[in-house]
């Protein structure tokens, strides 16, 4: 569709506007200078005619200063230098001119009493050029526009084209719409020929990835499923102390495996139905995550305390939000030793705080700066992740004495 590249073409935009623009003021310019210098023969020939027969001479020259028209004289006599001279008020131009080897003054006079522009006329005048040059300035600044508007068409074009394009609700057909084919060989066909193969493989790619999550979702749950029914059938035979520790220590593994793929799969979710805009109750969820992790406490003597004055609403993901909770749970109840203060879960009409205390053990084993590596990291990491897409905030705090975690909605 275009031949030049779209610098050239710019370039040429810009060269044709400047030409246009030159040619025209040129034309003003001349066409000025001739008017001007018709009027000043019309209006010479205009006084000649009045005095006809008797034509009056506007040039004359004066070899003597006593000679020279009397509002002249004592300006002569004043010895001034060679050179061209305007009297307005006498409406007179003089040239002095040497002469006898540049010892005496000759002086040409050129009467234009009736041959200048009037005052009015001077300012008439002054209107029109005023009125051409503003004419030519906006000719000239609409003839730029359109040449530079249709220099850069297409960029406009490929810039709507994406815009129009949702990156939140991206289509197998969006990369379509670009049509890269339209945009010819140079800077901009590249460009679109980029966005839509970047966009197709972005479609190919969120393909994919309901493709995974859904066959996921049922193809990792059925295993744990039936771990835990099996499980379940062992624990309702007559086991010896041992074999019960070992089934225990396998349904935890098996839960602990169970929140992992939950996790995971609600995170590798681009798109879930609008359930991030469903409203739900906290307590629910934070009362499920307590029963879930409680076998975290079995052989410690902690309590759990749930300050839960209000029944607050969130709108977000209830999955996400059920996983976040079940991390902090789990973590408060891993790293709370035997015989130490209550564990407390307060939940307020916009946060969640979980808090333990942590012995000296433990606080060793988990500072500030090392509970990323010691535990913390995985789950706190999915935390973020999940607030960052819900809208929601989550920070910790840790010391020497106590943990705290909040939850923000």
């Amino acid at each position: 569709m275009y031949r030049y590249s779209l610098r050239k073409r710019v370039a040429i935009a810009f060269a044709m506007c400047v030409a246009v623009i030159s040619v025209a003021w040129g034309f003003a310019f001349f066409s000025a200078i001739r008017l001007s210098e018709d009027h000043v023969l019309e209006n010479q020939l205009q006084r000649a005619a009045e005095s006809y027969p008797a034509l009056t001479m506007n040039l004359r020259g004066y070899d003597e200063v006593g000679s020279l028209p009397e509002s002249l004289r004592e300006w002569a006599r004043t010895n001034p230098k060679e050179g061209l001279y305007e009297f307005d008020t006498e409406e007179l131009h003089v040239a002095v001119v040497p002469i006898e080897n540049e010892q005496r003054r000759a002086f040409v006079v050129f009467d234009v009493a009736g041959i200048e522009a009037e005052s009015s006329e001077d300012w008439w005048w002054l209107f029109v050029i005023t009125g051409v040059v503003g004419t030519l300035g906006v000719l000239g600044f609409g003839l730029g526009v359109v040449v530079m508007r249709r220099a850069v068409a297409p960029v406009v074009q490929l810039a709507n084209v994406v815009a129009d394009i949702d990156p939140e609700k991206l289509s197998a057909e969006d990369h379509k719409r670009i049509a890269s084919s339209r945009f010819g060989d140079d800077e901009v066909g590249v460009l679109a020929r980029t966005i839509e193969k970047t966009l197709e493989r972005i479609s190919a790619f969120v393909e994919r990835e309901r493709y995974f999550t859904g066959s996921a979702s049922h193809e990792l749950r059925t295993p744990i499923t039936v771990i835990l029914g099996a499980l379940e059938l062992l624990e309702e035979s007559d086991l010896s102390a041992t074999d019960r520790k070992t089934v225990d220590r396998v349904r935890c593994a098996t839960l602990e495996m169970k929140a992992t793929i939950e996790m995971f799969l609600c995170l590798a979710r681009e798109t879930d139905a609008g359930q991030y805009d469903e409203q739900f109750l906290v307590m629910p969820l934070v009362s499920q995550a307590i029963d879930q992790q409680r076998h975290l406490l079995n052989g410690k003597f902690v309590d759990v305390e749930i300050d839960d004055l209000v029944k607050p609403r969130v709108c977000g993901h209830p999955q996400a939000f059920s996983i976040a909770v079940n991390n902090l749970v789990r973590n408060a109840f891993e790293h709370t030793l035997d015989g130490q203060v209550p564990i407390t879960i307060r939940v307020s009409e916009r946060e969640l705080f979980v808090t333990n205390q942590v012995g000296s053990e433990a606080d060793e084993r988990h500072t500030p700066t090392e509970s990323s590596s010691q535990g913390y990291g995985l789950g706190l990491g999915i935390v973020h992740r999940l607030c960052e897409r819900n809208g929601w905030s989550f920070s910790l705090h840790a010391d020497e004495t106590r943990v705290v975690a909040r939850l923000a909605w």
